[in-house]
């Protein structure tokens, strides 16, 4: 079958398409209804059907005689550990754990909050939880407790798993006394909060100054007993993943158990072409959608060995760590965001390290998560002497939109584009207005509805917003946020976002959530940030502060590191706010609105037209000037 002929299946006939790719899981109950809508009026995938994520992950995969294969790898550089995991331990591990939370009354569609590092006890409590029907939500460990407690507040969450610490490098990060912070600052309530204690930290177990009870994830693991898959429906929440917004607020981002199941498990051979065998590596983390569809689900649906890594691409020992993982354990494919090979490029350019390790296993390299640059695409490809394949996607689809169909029909790849359509996405590129562009023009990308399985139906507890978001500016279509072009033979190009979420690393964050950290500082009358190009990291944030009259000099000085450690107590590190930039005044139309696209615009060395209704065009030659001055974005690398 050639990549055009799939293609065009999937829109021509989507029920007929996505009623046979279903027809290769192993349902509790096959679906006789493909496509409907539900009472919001939203297409619903398989909405008869039953089945169990968990089971199909693991107990099904024992059952075709791969119980003895590894299901996980878990490489831990910073601890120095190497574990290898088979579908059967793997399984007794997730049910034993799974009676944990039955233990603490956890049943069906309650919630489960996990902020765990990279250990093997992540993938066991997102597996335990979909065993039982639980709803999992997972929070990235680089989250500080204020993030946390609004995920707290929203999905509500019956138990809280967490691990005694995390590892930064060679730091040592206690995870309870942030939780403990989090769930204080939260309005719901928490009765308990299980504790992985790890070798390298031993935190102490008591009952917290909110009343939350700390138990011993070690003892309950202890006593409890093992219990079987549920049966749950294809439209049940398997997950809850919190993505940023343009108002601050999180978006808890629903994810289905059956849509879900069937788009991976057609995207692991499709996109990925892997097999039961194959060893899969994500180099992401189990908190972002990511980890979530190709660390732990993707990959144990199809009978993969997945490999689950502590540490980084850099300085875990060297920027060698990558090669020496896929030499070691075989390594099939890697897919990573683009961040961390600039990282490795940043230390080793010329690959000194790749040559002391074999990369024979290796078939392609998949990068997303942010817009790969042609330079990195073409370094990458001349260094590994592999397929590369940039392909796009999002935390609300699950899954890829773009890319090039490897499982299918191998295609050419061309630099900074994410390739063609994946079946059942049909892209249009629109202006403002919603009249479809000509190749080459820029403008809004739409995804026409009906969005293919594992795509979200809603966001949680929030479905206004839902449809504010994403629905109601163009009918009939999906607003991706994202603006590009497609180009004459169909190839998609991904820009970047058209609203003020940044991607720093391929996490995304919201500039307004960070605006209003940074004003509630004293003594700042009035700030913008925007997110910039960066070479290392994709875009990272600035800051441009208007102090209040009356600061004296000395206070003004020590006013951008307070800026900056506001930031990552309330966000995190993660964030990498570490440009402030002290101004006179902001570039603004004359009814008010601050112009951050055009700021962007000037930071990346773009061209602009000054809007009409701008109040003082002066302003914008004195930010240029300011972001040439500070050696920012654009400017950094040129001379101007």
């Amino acid at each position: 079958m050639s990549y055009k002929k799939e293609y065009q299946h999937s829109l021509d006939d989507k029920t007929g398409f996505w009623a046979a790719k279903a027809e290769s899981l192993a349902w509790f109950k096959p679906p006789q209804t493909i496509l409907s809508k539900d009472d919001n009026g939203i297409d619903r995938w398989f909405a008869d059907g039953e089945l169990n994520t968990a089971y199909l992950a693991l107990d099904h995969q024992i059952e075709e005689g791969r119980g003895n294969q590894a299901a996980i790898i878990y490489d831990s550089p910073v601890t120095g550990t190497i574990e290898s995991i088979s579908f059967s331990t793997l399984r007794d591990q997730v049910a034993l754990f799974a009676g944990v939370l039955d233990a603490l009354q956890v049943s069906k569609g309650d919630r489960v909050l996990i902020y765990l590092p990279m250990i093997p006890q992540a993938v066991i409590a997102m597996l335990a939880c979909a065993r039982i029907g639980a709803i999992h939500s997972v929070v990235f460990g680089g989250f500080a407790a204020q993030e946390i407690a609004s995920r707290i507040d929203d999905a509500k969450p019956s138990v809280i798993l967490t691990a005694s610490c995390g590892i930064e490098f060679d730091t040592i990060i206690p995870y309870l006394p942030i939780i403990d912070e989090a769930i204080a600052l939260a309005e719901h309530s928490i009765k308990n909060c299980v504790v992985y204690q790890r070798k390298q930290y031993d935190s102490q177990l008591q009952t917290s100054a909110n009343k939350a009870l700390h138990l011993d994830w070690q003892s309950l693991v202890s006593q409890a007993t093992p219990v079987d898959c549920v049966s749950v429906k294809a439209t049940d929440p398997l997950y809850i993943l919190y993505t940023s917004g343009t108002t601050g607020k999180p978006k808890g981002v629903v994810r289905d158990n059956g849509g879900h199941a069937v788009a991976l498990h057609y995207s692991m051979k499709a996109i990925y072409n892997m097999e039961a065998g194959d060893v899969f590596w994500a180099a992401s983390d189990v908190g972002w959608v990511v980890g979530h569809s190709y660390i732990v689900y993707g990959p144990l649906l199809v009978g993969c060995t997945s490999i689950l890594y502590e540490g980084k691409p850099i300085r875990t020992p060297d920027a060698g760590a990558f090669w020496r993982v896929c030499e070691q354990h075989k390594v099939n494919a890697i897919f990573s965001a683009p961040t961390a090979f600039r990282a490795i490029k940043k230390e080793d350019a010329e690959g000194k390290f790749l040559r002391h390790y074999d990369l024979s296993s290796l078939k392609a390299a998949f990068l997303a998560g942010e817009r790969t640059d042609p330079s990195t695409f073409d370094w990458l490809k001349a260094l590994i002497n592999k397929p590369v394949i940039d392909h796009w996607w999002q935390t609300e689809t699950g899954w890829s939109i773009a890319a090039s169909m490897t499982g299918i029909e191998t295609l050419e790849c061309k630099a900074g584009s994410a390739s063609l359509p994946v079946p059942g996405f049909e892209l249009s590129i629109v202006d403002d207005q919603g009249q479809l562009l000509a190749a080459n023009h820029q403008g809004h990308i739409l995804i026409k509805l009906p969005l293919p399985p594992s795509s979200f139906p809603t966001l949680w507890n929030d479905f206004k917003r839902y449809q504010t978001s994403y629905l109601n500016d163009f009918p009939g279509f999906y607003l991706t946020g994202d603006g590009g072009y497609i180009d004459e033979q169909g190839y998609l190009f991904v820009m970047g976002r058209t609203d003020d979420v940044i991607n720093i690393a391929g996490h995304r964050f919201s500039t307004g959530e960070m605006e209003e950290i940074v004003a509630s500082h004293h003594a700042i009358a009035e700030c913008a940030v925007i997110g910039i190009h960066d070479q290392l990291r994709g875009q990272i944030p600035v800051a441009m502060v208007i102090v209040k009259d009356g600061v004296d000099d000395k206070e003004i000085h020590h006013i951008p590191s307070q800026l900056i450690t506001l930031v990552r107590e309330k966000i995190g590190a993660v964030a990498h706010l570490k440009n402030i930039l002290i101004v006179k005044s902001l570039p603004k139309t004359r009814s008010g609105k601050i112009l951050r696209k055009v700021l962007r615009q000037i930071a990346d060395g773009e061209n602009f037209t000054p809007p009409s209704t701008i109040d003082d065009p002066k302003a914008l030659a004195e930010m240029k000037k300011l972001f040439m001055d500070q050696k920012l974005g654009y400017y950094k690398n040129h001379d101007s």
